[in-house]
C-alpha cells in the first residue's frame, strides 16, 4: 500500500498548466517517481507538475516544496505551481504574503487585489554556463551554438540560455511560434548532451518591446499550455539582448503572464491567474500502476 493512499489533494491550474497540490506538511511522506507517473495517467489525476508541501526548513517560510514532473523527475522551479500553492496556503492562513523554499532557493508570493491573481518573486536569473548548467564553456550565453536542421540552412539556431530555477533554452523566431514542430524536436533538444540536467525548450517571438509570444516544451512534462519559468526566462533573455523592455506581457497558449525583471535587485516578478478545479483523495485505483 502506498503512503499516499487516501491523502487529500487539490487540483488546480495556472493558465492551463495542470497542477496537483499535495499538503504533506504533517508527516513528510515522500512522493516516489513511480507514484508520480501513476497519478499522471489519464485514469488518475493527469497533471503537468505535483507541488508537494513539506514542513519548512528555513524560519519564516510556510513550507518546503518539492516539485515533481509527470515523468517522475523533479524540478527546481514551477512559476505557475507556485502561484497555485500560494493561493491555497494564503486561503487557509489568511495571509497576503506567503513564503516557500525549493531546491532552487526561497520564493515570496503576494496575493493581488484582483481575484485569483498572484505575484511570485522567482529570484534572480543565472547566466553563467556552469550555473545553467551547460556541458561546455560559453562565455556569452545570450547565444549558444545549437541548431535544428541542416548545418547550412538550420530551421532554428543560436538560442539564449538561462537558469531561472531550472535550465532554459530560448530560440528566437520571426514568424508564428506554432509554425514549428516543437513536439518532434522538443524532446531531442531537452535531452541534448549540451544540457547535462536537460532543459526546457522554448520558441519566442518578440511581438513588441512589451509583448512576447512563447511556446514551450517543458523538461519532464512535454508540451504545455503554460510554463511560468519559461515566460520568465524568455523575458529576461529578451531584455538582455535589448529586444524588449524589462516589463513585458508574455502570451502563452493558455493565456497571458506579466513579467518584470526588477532593476534594483535583478529579481523576476511574475504575475498571473490561478484556478481551483476540484478537490479529492488519492485512491488505490489511481496508484494501481505503481504496484504493476
Amino acid at each position: 500500500m502506498s503512503a499516499l493512499e487516501n491523502r487529500p489533494f487539490v487540483k488546480m491550474n495556472g493558465l492551463g498548466n495542470e497542477i496537483l497540490v499535495l499538503d504533506l506538511r504533517k508527516d513528510s511522506t515522500r512522493v516516489t517517481p513511480e507514484e508520480a507517473r501513476a497519478l499522471a495517467r489519464p485514469a488518475a489525476v493527469p497533471f503537468d507538475q505535483i507541488m508537494a508541501l513539506y514542513p519548512p526548513k528555513t524560519p519564516g517560510t510556510d513550507a518546503f516544496v518539492r516539485i515533481y514532473n509527470n515523468d517522475g523527475s523533479e524540478s527546481g522551479a514551477c512559476g505557475n505551481g507556485m502561484r497555485c500553492i500560494a493561493a491555497i496556503v494564503a486561503r487557509d492562513s489568511g495571509k497576503d504574503v506567503v513564503n516557500f523554499e525549493t531546491s532552487s532557493g526561497l520564493s515570496s508570493c503576494r496575493i493581488e487585489p484582483q481575484p485569483n491573481t498572484v505575484t511570485v518573486d522567482m529570484g534572480a536569473p543565472r547566466f553563467g554556463w556552469q550555473d545553467i548548467p551547460l556541458a561546455e564553456e560559453f562565455r556569452d550565453t545570450r547565444h549558444i551554438e545549437l541548431q535544428v536542421g541542416p548545418i547550412d540552412n538550420p530551421v532554428l539556431h543560436s538560442p539564449s540560455a538561462v537558469n531561472v530555477g531550472n535550465p532554459h533554452a530560448i530560440f528566437w523566431v520571426d514568424d508564428d511560434v506554432n509554425a514549428y514542430d516543437l513536439a518532434r524536436f522538443g524532446p531531442l533538444l531537452e535531452n541534448h548532451p549540451i544540457f547535462p540536467e536537460r532543459a526546457n525548450i522554448s520558441l519566442c517571438k518578440v511581438a513588441a518591446r512589451d509583448h512576447l509570444i512563447v511556446r514551450t516544451w517543458e523538461r519532464g512534462a512535454g508540451l504545455t499550455r503554460a510554463c511560468g519559468s519559461a515566460a520568465c526566462a524568455a523575458a529576461v533573455a529578451a531584455a538582455r539582448l535589448k529586444l524588449a523592455d524589462r516589463k513585458v506581457r508574455v502570451t502563452l497558449p493558455g493565456g497571458d503572464l506579466f513579467v518584470e525583471w526588477r532593476e534594483r535587485d535583478d529579481h523576476i516578478l511574475m504575475t498571473g491567474p490561478v484556478e481551483l478545479e476540484f478537490e479529492g483523495r488519492i485512491s488505490a485505483e489511481m496508484l494501481a500502476a505503481t504496484a504493476a
